[in-house]
């Protein structure tokens, strides 16, 4: 462990894996993101070790690690905070999971037009169903067939969902993505100034969807699910 070394972030939320590296101050140094469909964890390691090998940046220097930890998808989500959680162990460095779906929110602000209004996040929960995320509350399932509910002034952000979201809102959701590991870093490194990581043991994720045959959300979803079933296409 390297006391403030830099940040390795890793983000298996959506179909674009993320992974990162960032300064102990939060800000970004390189991120690295490629098309992982729902198979994060055939490339996820190779990458980060591609990512330190090219920064000069050993294992050992890293202070701390940073997960993203949804809403997402089962197989996504337990591959990188899995992986993250073996990282932080190995190296004994301090863990933050980063809520991905507040940061994606965070980012589209960042990428919106003054006076964009509220953002909300829609997500895909399966093949059919899809989640939203607001500010303060917990991502809720939209069984499939279901629209959004949007309040006054509120605007959507897409992401995983070309085809079955307006392309306003899509657009938007790629940006969001692009910024999507600065978003992450900031908070972070906000928490590890704080003292305020998180404990290896109790860490958990927000699952959207679940492996087949798999009808009840585990105790450590956190996400409401209306009608939905949720199940992964991994």
């Amino acid at each position: 462990m390297s006391a403030g070394g830099p940040i390795l972030l890793i983000d298996t939320a959506t179909t674009h894996a993320v992974v990162a590296l960032g300064a102990a101050d939060g800000s970004l140094v390189e991120q690295r993101s490629w098309l992982a469909g729902y198979r994060h964890g055939e490339e996820l390691l190779a990458r980060i070790d591609s990512l330190l090998a090219d920064r000069g940046v050993a294992p050992t220097d890293i202070g701390a690690v940073a997960v993203g930890t949804g809403p997402g998808a089962f197989t996504g989500l337990r591959v990188g905070i899995a992986t993250a959680k073996g990282l932080a162990h190995a190296l004994a460095v301090p863990i933050v999971g980063v809520a991905s779906g507040i940061a994606l929110l965070d980012a589209a602000r960042a990428a919106a037009r003054p006076g964009a209004g509220s953002l909300v996040l829609l997500q895909p929960a399966g093949p059919n169903d899809r989640v939203l995320t607001r500010r303060a509350e917990p991502p809720a399932i939209l069984p499939g067939g279901t629209d959004p509910d949007l309040r006054p002034g509120e605007r959507l952000v897409a992401v995983d969902l070309a085809g079955r979201a307006d392309d306003a809102a899509v657009a938007l959701g790629a940006s969001a993505v692009d910024g999507l590991a600065a978003a992450m870093l900031s908070t972070a490194a906000g928490r590890l100034a704080a003292d305020d990581a998180d404990d290896l043991a109790t860490l958990a994720p927000e699952y959207v969807t679940l492996p087949r045959g798999v009808r009840m959300p585990p105790t450590d979803a956190g996400v409401e699910v209306s009608g939905s079933t949720g199940r992964d296409r991994a």
